[in-house]
């Protein structure tokens, strides 16, 4: 029984359940732990991918009503912005080579931040059957098996959740001459050439802080007053840029969302523990310094 095949589809559906890439990680090994644990009871005639999406199911479900979980699904500002996960790298859910390329976007655009962000305001089995239905294509039929429910109430839960999931706005990450020049005035401390790179309505937010703001000018003033991070360094990453403290110890994780060449998003994570996630250095491996 080969699970670790399915590890890649896998964690990328808990991610979009959980909203956080520990606790899909922590999802996906207990989902594999009850599959060995019940690997006698597995109806070989089944497909081993939907006995093992049923259990991952299950294991989310059992994860969003616990309150002893490693991290709370989502981080951010619940009075003045929206909730902000965490971010979970392409390598985690890439889809394995060949692939149709309208498909590799799709399912990229399925991990956007943004839109798993989106997806955790619906009550959990909406959220289960919209994934299901709407990112992975599985047929009604299917999800109602996995759920032990009728194609009635799938279609139901999914109709509902189709109408509650808030509007996810079109963005990218960044192009790398948009990331450079970004990083470039960051180093220099270049308020003004900051803001230059910023779209009128940019949002910056700081989890796990209730810390969002929201506009051109907001963030300017902010910069503007910042020099917290004067002699920090930055190595990017797709999409953003691991950021370590004057020390050289992992200090946050930016991400940077864009569209139309602005700078649309930024969302910086004070999570040392993404690094490992991201592939990142424990330590920052280049001398240079930030103006802030």
């Amino acid at each position: 029984m080969d699970l670790d095949q399915h590890r890649s589809a896998l964690s990328a559906y808990c991610y979009r359940m959980l909203g956080s890439p520990f606790d899909a990680e922590d999802a996906v090994q207990e989902t594999f732990l009850r599959a060995w644990r019940s690997r006698e009871r597995y109806d070989p005639s089944r497909p081993l991918r939907a006995w093992l999406f049923t259990i991952a199911t299950n294991v989310c479900l059992d994860a969003l009503r616990s309150a002893t979980r490693r991290r709370g699904p989502l981080v951010g500002a619940p009075a003045t912005g929206p909730d902000i996960g965490a971010p979970l790298p392409e390598t985690a859910w890439v889809l394995p080579a060949p692939v149709d390329p309208a498909m590799a976007v799709e399912e990229r655009e399925s991990v956007r931040l943004a839109f798993v962000a989106a997806l955790q305001v619906l009550p959990p089995k909406q959220r289960a059957v919209l994934i299901l239905r709407d990112v992975l294509a599985w047929r009604a039929e299917e999800v109602a098996g996995l759920l032990s429910t009728s194609v009635a109430a799938v279609n139901s839960a999914l109709q509902r959740a189709r109408a509650a999931l808030p509007a996810v706005p079109p963005s990218s990450d960044p192009d790398p001459a948009l990331l450079e020049a970004y990083c470039a005035a960051f180093l220099n401390h270049d308020v003004e050439g900051l803001v230059a790179l910023l779209h009128e309505d940019a949002t910056m937010s700081m989890p796990p802080f209730t810390w969002w703001l929201r506009g051109r000018d907001a963030i300017g003033t902010a910069f503007s007053h910042a020099d917290a991070c004067v002699g920090h360094t930055l190595v990017p990453v797709r999409g953003g840029f691991g950021q370590y403290d004057a020390a050289g110890r992992p200090f946050a994780v930016v991400g940077i969302e864009a569209a139309d060449g602005l700078v649309t998003a930024t969302t910086t994570w004070l999570m040392p523990e993404l690094f490992a996630v991201f592939g990142l250095p424990m330590s920052s491996p280049a001398p240079t310094r930030s103006g802030g």
